[in-house]
């Protein structure tokens, strides 16, 4: 019978979920090369070819689509015989902007449970400041935002968020309009930058729609309400980038980082993944 090794099915796993031995590298605290090279040595125990690789991304083949519910099993099963006299849970308290909460949530909060399903998570979505603030009170272990300044030095940077004036297709600007705008509540970095934007630009603008978070926002930009500044990859699927049709200043690239200070192990090894989940989903 063929014996497999646990940690290369793991890597493995990762991989898949994340397109990229390099944000899987991340999640295991490794390196790309020792990534691949378990995964190389796992297909060689299979004898299947289980990814594609690209020089961009990697790809499930056929093979290791068809093995990956196995494996999931078995790196669940593993966690689970290693935790079975685990009594105490640590509870993770994370903050996030809500100008960068998007689709890959639900897959974020899955891979953080399926690393280390005695984790508790404590979630608190606001604005970039307020988090940042709350997390330099001793509130939050970690914290996702919108880089405000050049301070932080010590942040890790997980991409860049692209902006965009983003509306409904069918959205119209009749001629001397001021445009239409939905927008967070002040204070609002987003906003400011915004605003700040299309009046250097000398564009008229009027506020239609103040919203509570890109969820609002995005219902007021689906209802061809207004134009809002958001990120492209958080706006609503049926939006797009409606900028250079109507004339609007280009807005600005704002760097996501990750602020940490968890000491323990476990905390960190969370936190790793849930940087490599957020990086991969960008």
């Amino acid at each position: 019978m063929k014996t497999l090794d646990v940690e290369a099915v793991q890597a493995f796993v990762l991989a898949a979920d994340l397109n990229s031995f390099t944000r899987a590298a991340e999640a295991l605290d490794s390196t790309q090369s020792a990534v691949s090279l378990k995964i190389k040595r796992l297909e060689e125990r299979l004898g299947r070819r289980l990814l594609e690789r690209t020089p961009r991304l990697v790809r499930l083949s056929a093979e290791g689509n068809a093995f990956l519910p196995a494996a999931r099993h078995l790196v669940a099963a593993h966690q689970s015989a290693v935790g079975a006299f685990a009594v105490e849970h640590r509870r993770l308290t994370v903050g996030i902007s809500y100008h960068i909460i998007g689709s890959e949530m639900p897959a974020l909060l899955k891979r953080m449970h399926a690393s280390d399903p005695g984790l508790v998570i404590g979630l608190h979505i606001d604005t970039s400041r307020s988090i940042l603030e709350a997390f330099d009170n001793g509130e939050l272990d970690a914290a996702i935002v919108l880089r405000q300044d050049t301070r932080r030095r010590d942040a890790e940077v997980l991409f860049d968020e692209q902006f965009g004036w983003m509306a409904a297709p069918d959205f119209n600007r009749l001629p001397g309009e001021p445009l239409r705008l939905a927008t967070q509540a002040e204070p609002c970095s987003v906003r400011a930058t915004a605003v700040d934007a299309l009046d250097r630009a000398g564009i008229p603008w009027t506020e239609v729609f103040v919203g509570g978070g890109v969820a609002t926002i995005g219902a007021a930009l689906s209802a061809g309400l207004a134009v809002a500044a958001l990120a492209r990859r958080v706006a609503p699927p049926d939006t797009i980038d409606l900028g250079p049709r109507l004339g609007l200043p280009p807005l600005p690239s704002r760097e996501v980082i990750l602020c940490s200070k968890p000491s323990d192990a476990r905390a960190r090894r969370a936190l790793r993944t849930l940087g490599a989940t957020f990086a991969a989903a960008a």
